[in-house]
């Protein structure tokens, strides 16, 4: 392994983490591989990371743990921060202060990589683009994915050659740690900005300004993918530096970028036109998805991927876990895990889709950004035959606004497993019951993906 300029160095990874590929474990070994000397500091006990220790047995890398200590920040050479890890942190101000170098393992990825990356970010859908696009193209070339999917891109840097191309789904924190360091994908794409993250970001204005960095420090060789229905990211099209192309459900005249148009998903550049699917090509359902395909399928085609390698995946692709994911069917009711619906609209666009097709008996509720459930709640009273919420902050919210529209209410639960036992309760043949919280996970659970498991699991064992 090369990157000998960190050998010695001292290296502290701030932020562990659960994900056994995730950023901080991925970092720990990176940097021990590196040659460095690492510490790693947690706020959380060697017991709730026991998991990840277990993941970095035999390494040496000296632990912090239940407790961050400004010192650790002071005297390091270099701070890897985790991605949630707050800007506004005590511990990274003492480092900025001491002139620590700070990074995070999505900007060491970055500085290192010597393939052409595409970043992928948005509210919603950017976890089912970049997997779409990255199988896509795989097809044509050796094709790695990785960023904030639990698969830190730290992983993999090592095999990607000069020739290679590397999906990654980029966060707006993590973007945030790429502008600091004046960094930008080749290929930006931005699926659509929605109101979220309120209880992170001081206004909706800070929190798109914040998915914009994907592109500010592209250049005129670079390329930019737009959502061109989406009022922010139209707005952004008019300040990109580089190459745009734009997506849309409706079509649009001349501009570079990909359409629906009679039922067809075409890609037009400079005056150009390639007829590339049907939109029932694709396997995956609900208007959302069809956005995700055509975000992924603009990119395939700027990067001169044939047609039908991407039609044929279209067609092959059937998403990824926690998305609407089928867990099973049992005397005729589908269990649906959509745990990955932390806002309300994605949990909406969960209610359309599955709703086409049957009743609806959601769990849902948690913990709040800060947003609001009124549109929500109605889309809940239009498809939702009964409605059992999980405890969290964000549930008194959400009762307010379901109360306010009639909705069939079972009583807050304290636990997924009560909320999965009464919902088969009052399932019947044909019933789907649908966990798609449309709030956080943080309270009763470590992430969205724990929430998600549990789900899994419990209805496994009904």
């Amino acid at each position: 392994m090369k990157y000998s300029e960190y050998k010695n160095k001292k290296v502290l990874i701030a932020g562990l983490g659960l994900y056994k590929q995730g950023s901080g474990i991925s970092a720990a070994r990176f940097f021990v591989r590196a040659g460095a000397q690492v510490t790693v500091t947690d706020l959380k006990t060697r017991k709730e990371l026991s998991s990840s220790i277990k993941e970095l047995k035999g390494l040496n890398i000296k632990y912090v743990l239940g407790k961050h200590r400004v010192l650790d920040f002071k005297n390091a050479d270099i701070v890897i921060k985790n991605p949630g890890m707050r800007r506004n942190s005590p511990y990274l101000k003492a480092a900025k202060a001491a002139k620590v170098q700070i990074e995070s393992d999505v900007t060491t990825f970055f500085k290192h990589c010597p393939g052409k990356i595409i970043g992928i970010t948005g509210t919603r859908g950017k976890s089912t683009t970049s997997a779409l696009l990255a199988k896509i193209l795989s097809k044509k070339n050796k094709t790695f994915l990785g960023g904030n999917i639990k698969v830190s891109p730290l992983n993999f840097l090592s095999r990607v050659k000069k020739s290679d191309w590397v999906v990654v789904e980029l966060s707006s924190w993590m973007l945030e740690d790429l502008n600091d360091k004046k960094m930008s994908p080749h290929i930006a794409v931005v699926n659509n900005v929605m109101r979220d993250h309120l209880n992170t970001y001081p206004s909706m204005r800070a929190y798109q300004e914040a998915k914009a960095m994907i592109f500010k420090h592209q250049s005129k060789d670079d390329y930019v993918v737009l959502n061109r229905d989406n009022a922010i990211t139209k707005q952004f099209g008019k300040r990109v530096p580089s190459q745009r192309f734009w997506f849309s459900l409706k079509q649009f005249k001349e501009e570079n970028g990909s359409m629906v148009k009679n039922g067809r998903m075409v890609f037009r550049h400079d005056g150009k036109i390639w007829n590339v699917a049907s939109s029932k090509d694709l396997w995956l359902e609900g208007e959302h998805n069809l956005y995700n395909a055509l975000a992924a399928m603009t990119v395939a085609k700027i990067l001169r991927v044939a047609c039908s390698e991407v039609r044929s995946t279209m067609r092959e692709f059937k998403g990824i876990d926690s998305r609407q994911e089928l867990v099973r069917t049992l005397g005729g009711v589908s269990f649906i895990n959509d745990t990955t619906a932390t806002t309300p609209d994605a949990g909406m666009a969960a209610l359309r889709t599955i709703a086409l097709k049957k009743n609806i008996i959601l769990i849902a509720g948690g913990a709040d950004k800060k947003l609001i459930f009124t549109d929500w709640a109605k889309q809940v009273k239009k498809h939702c035959k009964k409605v059992i919420l999980l405890d969290g902050s964000a549930t008194p919210k959400m009762l307010r606004e379901l109360k306010k529209n009639k909705v069939k209410l079972e009583p807050v639960q304290k636990s997924m497993k009560s909320a999965v036992q009464i919902a088969h309760k009052l399932s019947d043949e044909g019933d789907v019951v649908l966990l798609s919280p449309a709030a956080a996970s943080f309270g009763m659970f470590k992430n969205e993906f724990d929430r998600g498991e549990k789900f899994v699991d419990l209805v496994k064992k009904i």
